[in-house]
């Protein structure tokens, strides 16, 4: 399925926050069964969301370059990793991480929407988003801030909620 960014960003302002919400509670009160609905989740997002008609993930945000990252595309790149970083990366005092100096990624084409160093990619690329790892609750809190920038964590997310939805407990009260 072709993802309408616009259309995307109406969804999110009308339901990050109970999202957000759906998330929290899923972490405190994991129901049993998680992994086995989340992978569940996960094969039908994929069955319905192309990557390559958004791209938004490569617009709006930036990986985390680790050490064994940067040694492989600086080297894909024929580049020391000092001229790499000096380069293309910025170092986040806040988090102890290398991110991308700008917004879209140097290395995403936004005309096709593809990686120009797809095959050597930082491992935060490639995993992303996260949606199939097999510790869900230790990922929630990715999910939580995804919700705006993927439509596939959104639509998981939706799903989750879907395939939850009598086995979670809500902030509400019985009457």
């Amino acid at each position: 399925m072709i993802v309408n960014l616009r259309s995307f960003r109406k969804k999110v302002l009308a339901s990050k926050k109970a999202m957000r919400s759906f998330l929290t509670r899923l972490e405190n009160k994991p129901p049993t069964g998680l992994h086995a609905m989340a992978d569940h989740a996960g094969k039908e997002v994929w069955q319905e969301i192309d990557c390559l008609s958004c791209g938004n993930c490569c617009k709006k945000m930036t990986p985390t370059f680790t050490p064994a990252d940067i040694k492989r595309i600086s080297t894909h790149l024929e580049m020391t990793p000092l001229a790499f970083k000096e380069k293309w990366l910025r170092f986040d005092k806040k988090d102890g991480d290398w991110q991308n100096k700008k917004q879209p990624c140097q290395f995403f084409n936004l005309s096709d929407h593809k990686c120009s160093i797809y095959a050597v990619r930082p491992a935060d690329c490639s995993g992303f988003p996260h949606l199939t790892k097999k510790r869900v609750t230790s990922y929630l809190h990715v999910h939580r801030q995804n919700i705006q920038y993927c439509p596939a964590t959104f639509k998981w997310i939706e799903k989750m909620q879907a395939l939850t939805k009598n086995g979670l407990p809500t902030n509400k009260h019985p009457q």
